[in-house]
């Protein structure tokens, strides 16, 4: 019956509702549906689990607002480098932690964006504690190279994608140099790039993005067909790791949602599917050798 959480705080001026909702977008939080109804203005961010947590007996020791993280050393990264770019030094200090141990078998930083606005954020020194043990990805992309395949046609969605998926990658620590980016006309012709590339054997992941509008396209279900089934028989047949970012949508207000407006960025989702992906192939591969 009980669906989801959410904490409501109020920012004390527009300015730290600015900052507030710039550090947690640079951190790569998903957005959620915000809005503006001329007197003030809200915006969302989304977490997959949420929690409530009493306490009585003392104070909390920690911030009101606890962000459970997997990767605590680079999520500190991001955060002081964003602080860096808006205090200086001496406010940094004041501002931001260390990371920390804490006495409930963790690892801890606190950080101050905005004055009177604290956040904790933490990472389980056993992220298997009471858990079957799991072959899971790990969402950096250092040292991993990729080729996105984007089709020109309806460039209006289609360049947004592309920048998400750059954001997504650029963000989790992929070099530009590593990132080859290929046009085609379409999505009809994504499939053959995609599966060109895959066979060269030097990429750790192919993200594909298309738009397909079932008003533009008489023929749409033929081809939307025709373009998932090469790319998933491309990544199939190659062993090496396709997101799936081509768009299908009945509007070009839909397919402007999907691109950043409102539903989140699904060129960005698919970069860091692509990442997750690449980073369990190198693992299985380590822990079991290669199939190939």
């Amino acid at each position: 019956m009980i669906k989801g959480v959410t904490l409501v705080s109020a920012a004390g001026s527009a300015e730290e509702f600015e900052r507030i909702t710039s550090f947690l977008g640079e951190l790569g939080f998903e957005p959620g549906k915000g809005w503006d109804d001329g007197e003030g203005r809200g915006a969302a961010f989304l977490a997959p689990v949420g929690n409530l947590e009493f306490v009585t007996g003392r104070p909390p020791a920690v911030p009101p607002m606890l962000i459970e993280v997997t990767s605590l050393d680079a999520v500190y990264q991001v955060a002081k480098h964003w602080m860096t770019g808006q205090y200086r030094t001496e406010e940094i200090a004041a501002r931001l932690s260390d990371v920390a141990e804490t006495h409930w078998k963790s690892h801890m930083f606190i950080v101050e964006p905005v004055p009177g606005t604290k956040f904790g954020f933490w990472e389980r020194s056993d992220p298997y504690a009471g858990k079957p043990v799991a072959v899971e990805g790990d969402l950096s992309a250092a040292g991993m190279k990729f080729a996105i395949v984007v089709a020109r046609w309806n460039a209006v969605i289609t360049d947004r994608l592309l920048q998400g998926s750059l954001d997504g990658l650029l963000r989790s620590g992929a070099v530009r140099d590593d990132i080859e980016i290929v046009r085609v006309p379409g999505a009809w012709e994504i499939p053959s790039a995609a599966r060109t590339l895959a066979e060269q054997k030097k990429w750790d992941g192919i993200i594909t993005l298309g738009l397909l509008l079932r008003g533009e396209t008489a023929h749409y279900e033929a081809i939307y067909n025709e373009v998932s089934r090469g790319i998933g028989q491309s990544q199939q047949e190659t062993g090496v790791p396709h997101t799936f970012g081509v768009l299908t949508c009945e509007t070009l207000e839909q397919a402007l949602d999907r691109a950043g407006v409102k539903a989140g960025n699904k060129g960005f989702e698919a970069a860091i599917a692509a990442i997750e992906m690449a980073s369990i192939q190198r693992k299985l591969t380590a822990k079991h050798g290669s199939a190939r």
